[in-house]
């Protein structure tokens, strides 16, 4: 199946909105673990995203360091790989901060506008801005014009108020002020102000209640997922039922099963994983050169073992693993079995 248009994945969405699930949004680098995340969504019998950093479509470019090169090569397998299975696969962009909207985004979503006026797909189904470490009017003011880009293109807005504590991808938001780590009811309802002024466009919120990336051990991150309720029903208070977010989960590594199922029933509609699926990628390959030393290395003049160092062994090891954890996550999040289908 190609990668959702924008009616499919608003229907993803809506649906998981309703029936109080949501999507792994898996990130990926290359074209293994970019394979591994959709091999594990169809193993789950779930709909879900694949996600790509800055730092992804830099690796992915190679010596070049093109983020916005890189980002294009993966997009593209992506919707050539996704068209072979039955599951619908969505593709996004992970955290564009403020100083990359114009060498990051806007070429992406350019490169988005010209595919359509040839009569093709959008490259992407949703992009991230994330302005959160912006005052939050000023945060706004850059949000809704690329929200009117993205609108007229077909394209969701994910945006982020709070900020995700820890570090990933070398965004680095160690030691932050912990209350910057809490959205208040009063900045959801700000951010809906803004937003919705943007008639036609759709949008996500990732909204923080004590997030933090990286991996940590489980106790050592407080959540407060009722945040996220009292700030819906701040937003539904004043604008109706229809201003519900679609919620974003950002830092979930170390969170309890209760404390994510539990953000389900308050609207997060997709959560990004990362950490998890960068471990259970690279376990397999430690495991594999540990325990076939000798051949995958050429020790004291010997030839060693093609066999064993074949890149293709090792990573097909890597991405079995990884697709599991996918499957893992399908589970966490309840849209395992829940695929639209054709």
């Amino acid at each position: 199946m190609p990668i959702v248009n924008f009616e499919r994945y608003c229907e993803m969405l809506d649906k998981a909105h309703r029936e109080a699930y949501a999507f792994p949004a898996i990130n990926i680098s290359n074209i293994d673990t970019l394979n591994a995340a959709i091999e594990g969504f169809v193993e789950a019998g779930s709909d879900g995203l694949i996600q790509v950093s800055t730092g992804g479509g830099a690796h992915a470019s190679g010596n070049l360091k093109d983020m916005v090169l890189g980002a294009i090569s993966l997009a593209e397998h992506a919707h050539r790989i996704a068209a072979r299975y039955d599951v619908n696969i969505a593709l996004h962009t992970d955290h564009c901060t403020t100083d990359k909207i114009d060498t990051f985004l806007k070429p992406l979503i350019a490169e988005t506008s010209q595919r359509r006026e040839q009569g093709k797909p959008n490259l992407f189904s949703s992009h991230m801005y994330d302005g959160s470490d912006l005052p939050l009017a000023e945060n706004m003011a850059n949000a809704v014009p690329l929200l009117e880009l993205c609108r007229d293109n077909d394209i969701v807005l994910e945006v982020e108020t709070g900020v995700v504590g820890g570090e990933e991808d070398g965004l680095n938001r160690e030691g932050i002020d912990k209350e910057k780590l809490y959205t208040t009811p009063e900045d959801m309802v700000a951010v809906y102000e803004a937003l919705s002024q943007v008639a036609g466009a759709r949008f996500m919120l990732a909204a923080t209640f004590g997030n933090v990336h990286g991996v940590y051990k489980p106790g050592n991150v407080v959540l407060t997922p009722e945040i996220l309720r009292n700030g819906q029903e701040a937003v539904m208070a004043k604008h109706g039922a229809e201003a519900r977010f679609w919620l974003v989960f950002h830092g979930g590594s170390g969170s309890s099963q209760e404390e994510i199922q539990e953000t389900l029933e308050y609207g997060v509609v997709k959560m990004n994983v990362d950490t998890d699926t960068q471990y259970a990628f690279t376990r397999p390959v430690v495991d594999h050169v540990l325990t076939h030393y000798e051949g995958v290395l050429k020790i004291e003049g010997e030839v060693g073992n093609k066999k064993d160092y074949d890149p293709r062994a090792w990573l097909t090891r890597a991405r079995g693993n990884m697709a599991r954890r996918v499957v893992q996550a399908c589970e966490d999040l309840k849209s395992a079995g829940k695929s639209l289908g054709r």
